[in-house]
């Protein structure tokens, strides 16, 4: 049985348009963008949360892509020389740079439409699928997403707040993450309760992942990360390091790890994959 990523690969290599179609260089920077690389940790949320849910991984497989073309989009805009103004994405050259400013706009843009197209051709009922375009759409825009990268831009060379801080990243980190694990709940039927609880799970996952992403900008090597190390400081960013100190992020990351099975423990045993991701998103290295 293929892992989730192979899955994941081999669904978004069948959904975008072929490279050599018109217009070729187009469709050529947003499979540059979107296929191979990546820890593709929001659609394996996807699975794992359809799973424990009893959904088969081809119902899942239009969610898994949707959510993964809107994170793949928004690494392109952020890269772009009006927002991070990187070079480096994945370990390779960010889509500016292999291809061109306004082609990386447009790409960006049509990954995003293509995530959309994604979820309306599901083959779901009616009712599942308005669920989850609604939820995906709110995670991706201006109270979502997009409204926490703004934040975060305005944020620059500001000394933010804790409270402020965890504002900016539950919109621009947490939004998406969220989405990928309510998405399956809710085309599952989800009650109440569920939801809360995935929800609450969902909220410290997204804030382990970018206190950890904080932690390794100061700690890991551009090798390591695949992207410039080193830039929240050097563009005078406000992150958890820098406002709690290394070992007080450290502290906070333990605590939420240590939460975290605490929010799915009504699941029991069918929440060790999702358990098992946080653990991940807590200790990986890149």
């Amino acid at each position: 049985m293929p892992t989730d990523a192979a899955r994941l690969e081999r669904a978004l290599d069948a959904l975008l348009p072929p490279a050599d179609t018109a217009p070729a260089r187009l469709h050529a920077a947003m499979r540059y963008a979107a296929l191979d690389g990546g820890k593709r940790l929001r659609a394996r949320l996807v699975y794992a949360t359809g799973r424990l849910f009893g959904l088969p991984e081809d119902t899942l497989d239009p969610a898994a892509c949707a959510v993964e073309l809107i994170h793949a989009y928004s690494l392109v805009h952020d890269d772009l020389p009006a927002m991070d103004d990187d070079a480096l994405r994945r370990g390779k050259p960010t889509v500016h740079v292999a291809f061109d400013e306004a082609t990386a706009i447009l790409a960006g843009d049509a990954l995003q439409t293509a995530a959309f197209e994604a979820l309306a051709l599901a083959d779901w009922p009616d009712a599942g699928k308005v669920r989850v375009l609604a939820g995906l759409l709110a995670a991706s825009g201006s109270q979502g997403m997009c409204g926490g990268q703004q934040l975060d831009m305005d944020g620059n060379g500001h000394a933010l707040t804790l409270d402020a801080l965890r504002t900016v990243h539950a919109l621009k980190t947490g939004a998406l993450i969220k989405a990928a694990i309510r998405m399956p709940a809710l085309l599952a039927g989800a009650d109440a309760e569920e939801l809360a609880a995935l929800s609450a799970f969902a909220d410290d996952l997204g804030l382990a992942f970018q206190i950890q992403d904080d932690i390794l900008d100061v700690e890991a090597s551009t090798e390591q990360l695949g992207k410039s190390a080193g830039k929240d400081a050097a563009q005078d960013k406000s992150t958890y390091p820098a406002l709690l100190g290394l070992d007080g992020a450290k502290h906070l990351l333990a605590q939420l790890a240590a939460r975290m099975p605490q929010q799915l423990a009504r699941f029991g045993a069918r929440a060790e994959e999702l358990c098992a991701l946080a653990d991940f998103a807590v200790r990986r290295q890149h």
